[in-house]
């Protein structure tokens, strides 16, 4: 069983920055690569970035190009999401998720480990 515990998130304004953090446990070692998604109130769950455990792999939605890095801690297990210039349209829950495929995907079915999610609030 594999366990992903999400934090790092709040209440900022726009403009400001904020760092997600995803503890991956248990039998982790099997995923091959970690995604952020988010989903705002009414709207169904998006892609955000995703990342291979080696680093070597990266991808990102367009609307967070430019703002949003990801990037993954092999010793700690742990991977991040690096969040600047934050907007309203930021304001989601973000969840962390684990997939064993063997290639990098953006879409949420792909995945099959789900973190509880944090919120994060940007306000204008």
């Amino acid at each position: 069983q594999v366990q992903l515990v999400e934090s790092g998130g709040g209440l900022v304004q726009t403009g400001d920055s904020l760092r997600l953090s995803c503890a991956a446990s248990g039998r982790s070692f099997s995923s091959r690569f970690m995604g952020w998604f988010r989903q705002a109130q009414g709207k169904e769950r998006e892609f955000v970035a995703a990342i291979s455990w080696s680093g070597d792999a990266t991808r990102y939605a367009d609307s967070v190009k430019g703002r949003f890095t990801i990037s993954s801690d092999n010793a700690r297990n742990t991977v991040y999401l690096q969040m600047n210039s934050l907007k309203p349209e930021d304001t989601a829950v973000y969840y962390c998720a684990a997939d064993r495929g063997r290639i990098l995907q953006t879409t949420r079915v792909a995945y099959d480990y789900w973190g509880q999610g944090t919120q994060v609030t940007v306000s204008s």
